[in-house]
């Protein structure tokens, strides 16, 4: 599919055309949902924990006699209904992480894309080349675009004078084409792409 070609200043520098394959199957919110999770789910730490009977630093001694009291009887003063003894059931340290086929993560990046375009929200960029890194000026630039919300994708590569322009710049997210993710391109309202970008995101995807 035939796609316009702009530059920073939002003037038209031509065309590209986009793979079918890549951006344009199918939204399936079945696809990317499993694909979310699966991403989440890997970036928890999973370092949670909490102290059973066998963890409490206490005596395990009897806490009072068995009989004469007035009070139930009680074993030991680590047992879960005592006050400072152990948990039941608590978290413990584990990986939440899962396996997810890499089929269905390619086939959810290449939703997550086709969702952009379907919706009018990708836009691709001739390139990155600027400059000066003032991060005043790129602000202004992206606010008479209408980028407000944004994720870049450029190619192998970020230009370093852009990325120190735009590492300030609030909602604004710059990543290189192979760490491209279906999280972090629906968490943003506009999905820019160079045409580096492109080229590299179609032979990954193909």
């Amino acid at each position: 599919m035939k796609t316009d070609v702009i530059s920073l200043e939002n003037k038209k520098t031509g065309t590209i055309d986009l793979n079918d394959n890549v951006f344009g199957v199918d939204v399936r919110s079945d696809i990317l949902a499993r694909v979310v999770n699966w991403q989440r789910a890997k970036a928890r730490s999973g370092t949670h924990q909490v102290k059973g009977r066998g963890e409490v630093a206490a005596t395990k001694a009897k806490p009072f006699r068995q009989k004469g009291g007035g009070r139930a009887r009680q074993g030991t003063t680590v047992a879960p209904q005592m006050r400072g003894g152990g948990v039941v059931f608590g978290p413990h340290v584990r990986d939440h992480s899962h396996k997810l086929p890499k089929k269905v993560r390619n086939l959810g990046l290449r939703t997550a894309l086709s969702a952009k375009k379907a919706s009018g929200q990708l836009f691709v960029l001739e390139s990155l080349d600027t400059k000066k890194s003032s991060t005043s000026m790129l602000a202004k630039k992206l606010k008479k675009l209408g980028w407000n919300k944004a994720l870049l994708i450029d190619g192998k590569e970020i230009n370093e004078k852009f990325s120190l322009a735009a590492r300030n710049i609030v909602g604004f997210d710059v990543l290189p084409s192979h760490g491209a993710n279906v999280f972090d391109i629906l968490r943003r309202e506009t999905l820019i792409i160079t045409k580096a970008g492109v080229q590299n995101l179609e032979e990954r995807l193909k």
